[in-house]
């Protein structure tokens, strides 16, 4: 990894991963059906892993920090795909709401379990 990467805080790389993640996810569906009918479970899906390196990659903060975290790259990551599927009209605007709302879940649930790992990992 670049020293400009190592300099980014893990709650920005965890977020930049599941946003290139949820992107590729999302314009791949826009071309190919059987991707686009997994846009739920798969975007909640990237939500819980970029949630979950957050707090792996941030050792040192607590479980309500590293819950908080998930959430904001979980959350954050899924706006961003969720708002690149309604412009190219494959989901409707209220998917921006429940979808953006459930992968901020499945971030807080992934950083959760990140936090556990590396308590179990010290």
């Amino acid at each position: 990894m670049s020293d400009s990467v190592r300099r980014l805080t893990p709650l920005v790389r965890a977020t930049i991963l599941g946003t290139v993640l949820q992107l590729i996810m999302v314009i791949t569906g826009h071309y190919v059906i059987a991707v686009k009918e997994w846009f739920a479970i798969g975007g909640v899906g990237i939500s819980t892993v970029a949630g979950l390196l957050s707090a792996l990659w941030s050792r040192a903060t607590g479980t309500g920090s590293a819950v908080k975290a998930g959430a904001i790259a979980g959350g954050v990551s899924a706006l961003i795909g969720i708002a690149v599927s309604c412009a190219l009209k494959d989901v409707t605007a209220m998917i921006l709401l429940i979808g953006t709302v459930s992968s901020a879940i499945g971030g807080m649930l992934g950083g959760l379990v990140g936090k556990f790992l590396n308590k179990s990992a010290a």
